[in-house]
């Protein structure tokens, strides 16, 4: 039977796909509690700035902010996304807790996914490099990339420079864009173009065939800052300020 979504892997294995990154939608949305919304400490002075230059409101700034947090999380679901999905074509698998994020069943292809083109500083470009030329030696016809997603450009490549004051080079060594390695892997040049046309429909097919869970405690954090301050009196930002930075000196008037 021909597929309806994408012409290189199943319809079964791309709704699997979407069904797990549809699970860390629903952990994101529902895990940011006002502990972990203060996990990382809100930049209440920069909010103050957002709310006065952007003409926001407090409530809809700090229901932005949380979006921005649960975006965050998101981003590295996404790119595990792309594994799942690669590693449906035949001749590959996806690896777990295995050092790559994609192989060829054959050993002579081994990647390391990245959704977006910066995602790394020096220390772990060098540190990704390093690993890319350890399997290329360890498997003399494999060729090794390291795989953007969302890049720049268009390009494939080998993998040479400096990096941290170093020259890195090796002849199996790679980088690619990721329409250039869904191609590679596909043998098609618009298979990343063809999962972009494709999603809507795929994911529309999802929704309708999932039982919506109406009890997913979603962004709790915002009612439980707006329930403390009925009875503290103070705005929603000066309530995140007090939270976070009480201990500052002159913080605990407020």
């Amino acid at each position: 039977m021909e597929n309806r979504y994408v012409s290189y892997i199943s319809d079964d294995h791309l709704l699997k796909c979407i069904a797990n990154l549809y699970k860390s939608y629903l952990k994101a949305k529902s895990n940011v509690s006002k502990k972990n919304f203060y996990s990382n400490k809100v930049d209440t002075i920069k909010l103050t700035f957002d709310s006065n230059f952007n003409n926001i409101n407090e409530e809809s700034l700090i229901q932005a902010e949380i979006l921005r947090q649960i975006d965050k999380s998101i981003n590295n679901s996404i790119g595990t996304f792309h594994e799942q999905v690669l590693g449906g074509i035949p001749g590959y698998e996806v690896g777990v807790l295995s050092g790559f994020d994609i192989k060829a069943t054959d050993d002579t292809l081994f990647a390391d996914i990245k959704n977006k083109h910066n995602t790394m500083n020096s220390s772990s470009s060098e540190a990704l490099f390093q690993k890319l030329a350890r399997y290329a030696d360890s498997y003399k016809k494999a060729k090794c990339y390291w795989v953007q997603i969302l890049a720049k450009s268009s390009f494939y490549e080998l993998w040479s420079g400096e990096i941290n004051g170093k020259e890195y080079s090796h002849s199996r060594v790679y980088k690619i864009s990721g329409d250039q390695f869904y191609a590679l892997l596909t043998g098609m040049d618009d298979a990343l173009f063809q999962l972009y046309k494709a999603l809507p429909n795929a994911i529309n097919d999802f929704l309708r065939n999932i039982e919506q869970d109406e009890s997913t405690d979603q962004n709790s954090a915002l009612e439980e800052i707006k329930n403390e301050t009925k009875t503290s009196k103070r705005s929603i930002l000066n309530q995140i300020t007090f939270e976070n930075y009480n201990y500052y000196l002159g913080f605990n008037d407020l």
